[in-house]
C-alpha cells in the first residue's frame, strides 16, 4: 500500500506543476551523431563532441527563435547555402553575436562599420540584422567573383579591391587560413545538417 501511495505522490508532483500554470526551464539543446549513426541530444553537454543544434527560445515578444532560424532565412533570401552561411559565422565569431576584432569588425558575421553601413546594418550585433547583412555581402562578393567560392571567401576576408589586385587569393597566412578554415567547416555542416556550432 505504501508504494503504490509513493507512486500517485511522485505522479502528482510531476504533474501538478502543468496545471497550476508553472512553466518548465529552456535550455539550449545541443547534438552528436556516434560512430553508428545514432543521434543523441542533451541540455547539458559533458564533452567536445556536442555540437549546438537548437538555441533556447527567447523572451515572449522577440522574434527570433533561433540562429538556425535567422541562417535558413536569410541565406534562403540571398540564394545561399545555409552550411555556407553556418560556416562563416564559425569561422568569424565562433557564434559569439557581440564579439569585436581588433579591425573593428562586429558581430556574428564580423562586419566593418563601412560595411555594414553600406548594407544599411543599424545594430550590428542585433543577429538579425547581422546575419542579412553577412548573407547579403557573402552574396555579392559571389557575384563579383562569378561564383568562385574561394575567391568570395577571400574578398569577404581581405575585401574584394585586394582579391582583384593579386588576381586570386591574396599571399597573407590570415585570409589563407581563413578560406581554408570556411571549407572545412562547410564540409562539416553540409554532413552535419541542423547543427550550429
Amino acid at each position: 500500500m505504501r508504494i503504490a501511495t509513493r507512486k500517485i505522490l511522485c505522479a502528482a508532483l510531476l504533474i501538478v506543476p502543468f496545471f497550476v500554470g508553472i512553466s518548465t526551464v529552456q535550455a539550449d539543446i545541443y547534438r552528436y551523431v556516434d560512430a553508428n549513426g545514432v543521434m543523441h541530444f542533451t541540455d547539458t553537454p559533458t564533452g567536445g563532441q556536442w555540437n549546438l543544434y537548437l538555441k533556447e527560445t527567447p523572451p515572449a515578444g522577440s522574434s527570433v527563435n533561433s540562429y538556425l532560424d535567422l541562417i535558413r532565412r536569410h541565406a534562403s533570401s540571398y540564394s545561399l547555402e545555409e552550411a555556407l552561411v553556418k560556416a562563416v559565422i564559425k569561422v568569424e565569431s565562433d557564434y559569439q553575436p557581440r564579439i569585436v576584432s581588433r579591425k573593428g569588425a562586429q558581430g556574428l558575421m564580423q562586419l566593418v562599420p563601412e560595411t555594414a553601413k553600406l548594407l544599411k546594418v543599424d545594430n550590428p550585433f542585433d543577429p538579425s540584422q547581422n546575419i542579412r547583412g553577412g548573407s547579403e555581402y557573402l552574396r555579392r562578393m559571389l557575384d563579383l567573383f562569378n561564383n568562385d567560392l574561394e575567391l568570395a571567401l577571400a574578398a569577404y576576408n581581405s575585401g574584394p579591391t585586394t582579391v582583384r589586385q593579386y588576381g586570386g587569393i591574396p599571399p597573407y597566412e590570415e585570409t589563407r587560413n581563413y578560406v581554408e578554415r570556411v571549407m572545412y567547416y562547410l564540409d562539416y555542416y553540409r554532413q552535419a545538417g541542423d547543427s550550429l556550432l
